[in-house]
């Protein structure tokens, strides 16, 4: 297998992959497997949808297409019978070398952690499959729609709650994290992870205007902050949104954008 990664140069994910192009059979693969699902609207917007044989079982994208199980869990049997080409896949954490190994796919790690990385990985993508002239047309909608945001003239301050039990907030190298800072918000949790253990002590320490918390399959059915002992003191505006919205990796993150930079525009009135 032939691990595929924008990251894997000291040279920018585009150049890396420039190069590739030129001598990698994978250009062009004809049978793709999707285990990151957030790289799937940006597939199907590249008009890629043909390539696509098999995908998760929380793919709504390609829902006609084969499951394969999970991202953590896949039915490694099943990908090995749809005979792919390609596997895209996230961080190591989720789909180990070791897992890789077991296919004689070439694999593709999608994990960016900031906007301009998912816009960069857009081009990868494109220049992969030779889509350049869609994938520039997504990149230019969406740096369209990053410049007319407005911006307060002070920050607000914010944390975003990953899981209630055990309390997590979203790290500097969660996709959360960039998306705060484009809305015109800064995130209180300066840790260089993506997921950050706190204790309640220290949230409200940290005293921000905004507390977020997201309700989706890492956070399910979560009780508002306010209405929780820990928190009786909490001072903060609070605020549910949508997990696969706010912390899945994609396209969907520039709508994250846009919706957080409402509410904080609705604050400042």
């Amino acid at each position: 297998m032939r691990i595929l990664h924008p990251k894997s140069l000291w040279c920018s994910a585009l150049l890396f992959f420039i190069c590739l192009l030129m001598s990698n059979p994978t250009a062009g693969a004809e049978r793709v497997i999707i285990l990151n699902t957030a790289v799937s609207p940006i597939l199907l917007q590249l008009g890629l949808e043909s390539v696509v044989v098999g995908v998760t079982y929380n793919d709504e994208v390609f829902s006609d297409r084969t499951r394969i199980g999970s991202h953590l869990s896949p039915n490694i049997e099943l990908i090995r019978a749809l005979q792919p080409d390609l596997i895209i896949a996230g961080s190591k954490r989720a789909f180990p070398d070791e897992m890789a190994d077991r296919f004689k796919s070439n694999l593709f790690r999608y994990d960016p952690r900031d906007l301009q990385e998912i816009l960069d990985t857009v081009m990868v993508i494109g220049r992969l499959f030779q889509k350049e002239k869609e994938a520039i047309a997504i990149v230019k909608r969406e740096n369209q729609r990053l410049e007319k945001f407005v911006r307060t003239e002070t920050p607000v301050t914010m944390v975003f709650e990953i899981s209630q039990q055990p309390l997590k907030l979203a790290g500097r190298l969660n996709i959360v994290n960039s998306i705060i800072e484009r809305a015109g918000g800064k995130n209180l949790v300066t840790i260089e992870n993506k997921h950050v253990l706190i204790s309640p002590e220290k949230v409200l320490m940290l005293n921000p205007d905004l507390y977020l918390y997201q309700n989706g399959p890492m956070n399910k059915n979560p009780v508002t902050p306010k209405k929780r002992n820990v928190f009786k003191t909490l001072k903060s505006r609070v605020l549910e949104v949508d997990q696969l919205q706010y912390t899945r990796a994609g396209l969907n993150a520039f709508d994250a954008v846009e919706e957080l930079n409402k509410m904080i525009r609705q604050l400042n009135r």
